[in-house]
């Protein structure tokens, strides 16, 4: 019986480490995946947040290049919206300065 129960947490394990394998492909954080766990997979947060910190310790420099990876993406993310902002907001002035422009032509 105890060798079934080790059996079946060694199964459950392999099977968290192969999703974690797959939010990493999708450049997933611990949280995101242990919520996409949770959600998709009906998987324990506590269970994802585990073997991802296992993993974590067998792969230090693999994990240490993928967080240095993921914070530049997030880095670019940003400065892509801040930029996308001000392009928005340029044309916006530039319609109501042409608006403007229009109107005062008129009288």
């Amino acid at each position: 019986m105890e060798d079934d129960s080790a059996s079946y947490i060694r199964m459950i394990m392999l099977q968290v480490h192969h999703l974690i394998e797959e939010c990493i492909v999708f450049k997933m954080s611990m949280e995101e995946c242990m919520e996409a766990l949770s959600k998709h997979a009906n998987i324990k947060p506590i269970i994802t947040s585990t073997v991802w910190k296992e993993l974590e310790k067998e792969n230090k420099e693999f994990f240490e290049a993928y967080r240095k990876s993921r914070e530049e993406m997030v880095k670019l993310r940003k400065e892509a919206s801040e930029m996308e902002t001000r392009e928005g907001i340029q044309r916006v002035l530039s319609v109501s300065d042409a608006a403007s422009k229009t109107d005062h032509t008129r009288y």
